[in-house]
């Protein structure tokens, strides 16, 4: 698909790899003019860049820390500055509870307040802060400005030690209503996404001693018997972002192969 996106410059954070990678280069693509990938990891940004540039747009790889409130207010001055201003913002990056702790006891009692407060800050915190420096630059777009937040099936139904990770999600699904109506006409939407074949997810089941029966647990619930792919949810961003979704805004998403869609688990 090309043209959905046509003209409009962009911003995408956690653009390193995974899900913001492919979503990044997805919206040059599209027609995207260009691309700004943030991302915490020099090397993975410049990366994604150079594919973006292959996809046909211009391309800006930006280091952030969003941690730091000072890091995210030049990121977003980053990217406005280099295309001339900003049409859509993908708030992408996040962080798990095992990002910061290698302990195996991560229970709502259990975890130290230190990794609770991280988890907040990149998934939840940083996403307000960048709406919020974004905003003006958006209200200014006559290029049908949108906000795609990613947030997670996490965020909608409890799973066991990860308790920062799923409450900072839920709040990112209700952060998306309240910037949807507090930012009007700018659009706001999410996704929610299942288990999706990222390096993250890769990580998670190496971790686990037994790759494969970790696999097998995780997509027993889904009617789709497989592992999301990167590429999948990324079609859905661009298409939240695009001006084919223009009567689209305040909404949530759901992309789990059909996890959530009843309360059985597959022999």
């Amino acid at each position: 698909m090309t043209g959905s996106l046509d003209g409009k410059s962009v911003l995408v954070t956690g653009a390193g790899r995974g899900i913001g990678r492919e979503i990044a280069v997805e919206m040059a693509r599209r027609g995207a003019a260009a691309v700004a990938v943030a991302d915490r990891d020099e090397e993975t940004a410049a990366d994604t860049a150079d594919h973006v540039r292959d996809a046909g747009a211009r391309a800006e790889a930006i280091v952030c820390d969003l941690r730091v409130r000072d890091s995210i207010a030049d990121m977003v001055t980053g990217a406005v500055e280099g295309f001339g201003g900003l049409d859509v913002l993908v708030n992408n990056a996040g962080v798990v509870e095992t990002s910061f702790t290698a302990d195996p006891d991560r229970g709502v009692d259990t975890l130290a307040e230190e990794v609770w407060d991280a988890v907040y800050e990149v998934n939840l915190k940083a996403v307000w802060l960048t709406t919020k420096f974004a905003a003006p630059h958006l209200r200014r777009s006559r290029r049908g400005p949108a906000i795609v937040n990613t947030a997670s099936v996490s965020g909608l139904t409890g799973f066991p030690n990860a308790p920062a990770y799923g409450v900072t999600k839920a709040g990112v699904i209700h952060l998306t209503k309240v910037t949807a109506v507090d930012l009007a006409p700018v659009r706001c939407n999410c996704f929610c996404p299942g288990v999706i074949d990222t390096p993250l997810a890769q990580g998670f089941f190496a971790a686990s001693g037994d790759r494969d029966a970790m696999e097998r647990e995780l997509i027993a619930p889904q009617l789709v018997e497989r592992l999301g792919r990167p590429e999948e949810v990324a079609g859905l961003a661009c298409f939240l972002a695009s001006d084919e979704a223009a009567f689209i805004t305040g909404s949530s998403y759901v992309i789990d192969g059909g996890a959530l869609a009843w309360l059985g688990v597959r022999d």
